[in-house]
């Protein structure tokens, strides 16, 4: 059986449970069902049966400038080099614990990684080209690679079970990851390079950083308005690695609280006890008749929130940012299972015996709604008359209601 299939983009620039969850922890990225009801969370069926596979295209540019290495180009030591930064890189989301993406609980979980020699081994511009394997590239064009972007990658999900693109096996929920493929610039505008060679590569971004981002797209996550995250949209200047360099005792190291948060809520441990904590609310206007102007998204549907604020989860003690999200719905699957605009959130699979302070903002920030709508539109999928997505709403002060006795 082959059932219609989404598929998602989302670019590095330079610079779901049954009944009512709201908005989660994190921004991640979401599937319609075929069959109808509230968004799927996009996530890979991880089996230990059915390793994730993935590959990388080891035909690279031939300017040496733009993939800057120690090894000297075209080598078998340059391979090497590069094959590393992307096992790195993998290892830095399976080393989060708190998940059934972990590399120590859950042993097999991946595919060795595999090597392409093809160019055009990331040849998914259309559903029609989906070959159901996932691999990274280095040396192939795409339209996408529009002004500034350095990486992008596309993610193909399933909206029905039994969906299947390629070789990859029929979708066993909707929402089921069926491919995933990154892209990096290739023509010259930008320079990444190895950690050995970023020191002697001027004006080059770090692949790893790069890597590291574009794989938790690989994993479900759209992005974060989270500065610190890993998964914020932005890539850090070149020359520089985001966070601390993945060690055998700290293998998550690059991650924010943030990005870990994100995994945990993808891939809930159902033995952890330990980061199983929930804060949810929802934010209104202090007028609700400042909502009146916002015109209705769908077939009687009305906004009755403020859809898009960015909430926040910042531990009380260390001051750190534990979790955020894009909030603003909710979803009941046992109703109508139509989104509801109504302000929800809900940051998830946070730490307990601990203290949270809560603040709302609008995304006024370097990172704008136009950086998050796919992950926001893809609430309704643009094709549902019952559903449309409104504009995050950015007009707004914040203002902390006090607690009760």
């Amino acid at each position: 059986m082959r059932a219609a299939i989404a598929m998602l983009a989302a670019a590095l620039l330079a610079l779901t449970p049954a009944g009512a969850p709201p908005a989660q922890a994190y921004l991640m990225g979401t599937t319609l069902p075929q069959a109808g009801g509230c968004p799927a969370l996009d996530r890979w069926n991880l089996s230990l049966a059915s390793p994730l596979s993935r590959r990388w295209s080891t035909s690279l540019p031939t300017a040496q400038v733009t993939l800057a290495t120690v090894a000297a180009s075209g080598s078998q030591a340059q391979l090497t080099e590069i094959e590393q930064a992307i096992t790195d890189s993998f290892g830095v989301w399976s080393g989060v614990t708190g998940t059934t993406f972990n590399a120590a609980n859950h042993p097999g979980m991946l595919a060795p990684l595999a090597r392409v020699s093809a160019a055009n081994a990331c040849t998914n511009d259309a559903e029609t080209n989906a070959d159901g394997l996932n691999t990274i590239c280095f040396n192939q064009s795409s339209l996408a690679f529009s002004s500034g972007v350095l990486a992008f990658t596309r993610v193909i999900t399933a909206d029905a079970p039994g969906a299947s693109v390629g070789a990859s096996d029929a979708a066993v929920f909707a929402g089921q990851i069926l491919d995933a493929d990154t892209l990096f610039r290739n023509d010259g505008q930008a320079k990444f390079a190895t950690r050995a060679a970023l020191g002697s590569a001027p004006g080059a971004y770090d692949l790893e950083s790069l890597l590291t981002h574009e794989l938790g797209h690989w994993l479900g996550f759209d992005h974060s308005a989270v500065w610190r995250a890993v998964m914020f949209p932005f890539a850090p200047p070149p020359g520089q690695f985001l966070g601390s360099r993945p060690t055998a005792q700290a293998p998550d190291g690059p991650l924010a609280d943030d990005d870990r948060t994100g995994i945990r809520l993808l891939y809930p441990d159902p033995a952890d006890a330990v980061n199983v904590g929930a804060i949810r609310g929802r934010v209104l206007p202090a007028n609700p008749f400042a909502l009146a102007s916002i015109p209705a998204p769908g077939a009687g549907e009305a906004v009755t929130g403020i859809f898009g604020a960015h909430v926040v989860a910042v531990d009380s003690e260390s001051g750190a940012v534990a979790a955020g999200t894009l909030g603003g719905w909710s979803c009941n699957s046992a109703a109508s299972g139509t989104v509801q605009f109504d302000g929800s959130f809900a940051i998830e699979r946070l730490p307990v015996g601990h203290n949270y302070a809560i603040y709302a903002e609008p995304l006024t920030g370097p990172a704008g709604p136009a950086d998050f709508s796919e992950g926001l539109n893809d609430l309704c999928g643009g094709a549902a008359p019952a559903c449309a997505t409104p504009a995050a709403n950015t007009n707004f002060n914040p203002r902390m209601q006090p607690a009760g006795p």
